[in-house]
């Protein structure tokens, strides 16, 4: 049923749930694991948080972690896996991978929910918006 399922992690505490659950699935249909991890590049993000070259860096360097991590669990579970990290707008980017690689389901974590997350929407209801694909949120502790 599902060849490839895409795991979207911003590797926190909370999004273990998400690959956990991300991992099960994938171990039930027998589907590579697809990793992806964004920077946020968003030009009003960075302004507001004023991060230079070197801290985009940094975060790039985090993604990478956290994406080798996944693809290292869906490893011991004798699971094909590709970690990616790219950068931009979340949603957008989760959507464009999922497009762009024949993935059959989109697993991701129900982030916090802040003053700008509640006018604006998360990136989950994002992606559940704008993705043809089936989308699971998980939510964290």
């Amino acid at each position: 049923m599902y060849d490839n399922v895409l795991i979207a992690t911003d590797g926190s505490d909370k999004a273990e749930g998400c690959v956990d659950h991300g991992l099960d699935i994938a171990e039930a249909m027998d589907a590579k694991v697809h990793a992806l991890y964004v920077v946020e590049t968003k030009a009003s993000y960075i302004l507001t948080v004023g991060l230079s070259d070197e801290e985009l860096e940094s975060y790039r360097e985090y993604g990478e972690d956290a994406v080798t991590e996944v693809i290292e669990s869906a490893s011991v579970r004798d699971l094909g896996g590709e970690g990616v990290v790219r950068t931009g707008r979340p949603s957008e980017e989760i959507v464009d991978y999922a497009e762009g690689n024949d993935i059959d389901a989109i697993i991701m974590g129900k982030q916090g929910h802040g003053a700008i997350e509640r006018h604006l929407g998360s990136t989950a209801e994002k992606v559940m918006r704008m993705a043809e694909t089936p989308v699971t949120v998980v939510a964290g502790d």
